[in-house]
């Protein structure tokens, strides 16, 4: 991502936020933040007094890392840390709804970071120096604009690939999914992709040369997928993913429906990240396995799939009470130690140098499969009326109700959507 694109695009989202009457940048907000910090500064009584955010399923993770930095620190002050469960994906709607309720520190999804940071909330990192030396560049570029460094990377394994029965798969097979469904036709399995996610669905452009984005305006989406120029036309993929919905070795399905027919028998693949790496192992046993997203057939080629990569990072309250602890406590949270304790328990994939240099990690299958695949991925930055109509146009590709409907009309009418004003 260029670093000059970045910057417009800060610039726009400060615009659109002051437009969208959310009211998270005016003048009276932050006087009532800043009345909010006086209070707590006042009310400590020589305790500091935090609160952090963060995942349901990180809840005992978090409470052994709070009550360590307690130790750490114990000779210079005392502590009173709440840790309450908001999760990474819900963070940015959580804060903007009530910028003064806001936790001290918090973890959240890479995608929110330009609308936290225009919005005001996030303190930019003030060693920054020394953060960007211990942490992979992928992960810093992701938590930074320009050359601003505004949150703590905290994980480089937010994105998806191929999870696979070694029992039915050889190597040759997990090149294509042409072959992969081959394999999944001829036992009466299932392979399962969830097309009503436009987060996984974008696999299928992401290396067509079509392309979809925010606008210089940081609000508002600019897409091509319904291009009639190129090798690879917007049609050429929507025909190609009508063949795979009607192909009797796919399924069209969540997470749970990937795991329970893991369980079951009935699904031998599927398209998922990390989180789900512990369930299938215990479905498939020494029979699990990861691999990158294979190839698929389009306009009589073998196109690469897409995806998203992500980052997962923490974020200091710029207007908490206790800036200098709260700065402290995510540096802790994200440090070496405490990210290689969260790959232990909760397999999640270090943004630390040293943490993803680790034998474990580097054998680790999912992890290095979302390594790989990363190699064919992009950034997640798109506007809110991105999601809507990619679900709605992979129900229909996945259903056949578009079949024998005039393809180009239905990707003119998906881009209309996408980057719709308002």
């Amino acid at each position: 991502m260029k670093k000059k694109w970045i910057g417009m695009l800060l610039a726009g989202t400060l615009v659109g936020l002051s437009c969208s009457g959310c009211g998270t940048t005016n003048d009276s907000t932050k006087n009532l933040k800043l009345e909010n910090v006086k209070e707590a500064a006042e009310d400590t009584n020589g305790v500091v007094k935090l609160t952090l955010w963060g995942a349901k399923e990180d809840q005992k993770l978090l409470g052994t890392i709070v009550e360590n930095f307690k130790k750490q620190y114990e000779k210079e002050t005392s502590f009173e840390i709440t840790v309450e469960a908001v999760g990474e994906a819900e963070c940015k709607k959580t804060i903007l709804s009530d910028v003064g309720e806001c936790a001290d520190v918090f973890t959240f999804a890479d995608d929110q970071l330009m609308a936290l940071a225009a919005a005001g909330v996030l303190k930019p990192v003030e060693n920054a120096d020394s953060i960007r030396k211990r942490n992979l560049e992928g992960a810093v570029e992701a938590a930074s604009i320009e050359d601003n460094l505004y949150a703590y990377p905290l994980t480089a394994d937010n994105g998806y690939f191929m999870y696979y029965n070694k029992s039915y798969f050889n190597n040759s097979d997990l090149q294509t999914l042409d072959d992969m469904l081959k394999v999944a036709t001829n036992n009466n399995k299932k392979i399962v992709m969830d097309w009503n996610s436009g987060w996984y669905l974008y696999s299928f452009f992401g290396n067509t040369g079509m392309e979809v984005g925010l606008g210089d305006d940081g609000v508002t989406n600019v897409c091509n997928w319904n291009s009639k120029e190129g090798d690879i036309k917007g049609t050429d993929v929507a025909k190609a993913m009508l063949d795979i919905g009607k192909n009797t070795g796919f399924q069209n399905g969540t997470d749970d429906d990937l795991t329970e027919g893991a369980k079951n028998g009935n699904v031998i693949a599927g398209v998922s990240g990390v989180w789900l790496s512990g369930s299938l192992k215990e479905a498939w046993g020494d029979n699990f396995g990861a691999v990158k997203l294979p190839t698929y057939t389009c306009a009589g080629k073998q196109v690469q799939m897409g995806s998203y990569v992500g980052y997962k990072m923490v974020g200091v309250n710029a207007y908490s009470g206790n800036t200098e602890w709260a700065a402290k406590l995510a540096e802790w949270i994200s440090n070496e130690e405490n990210q290689t304790l969260r790959f232990e328990e909760r397999g999640q994939g270090p943004a630390n140098k040293n943490a993803s240099e680790t034998d474990e990690v580097k054998n680790d299958l999912a992890i290095k499969a979302l390594l790989e695949q990363s190699n064919y991925g992009s950034l997640q930055r798109i506007g809110g009326k991105y999601w809507d109509p990619v679900a709605a146009f992979g129900m229909s590709m996945a259903d056949g109700r578009a079949e024998g409907r005039d393809m180009q009309e239905i990707m003119d009418k998906l881009v209309s959507d996408i980057t719709a004003i308002g």
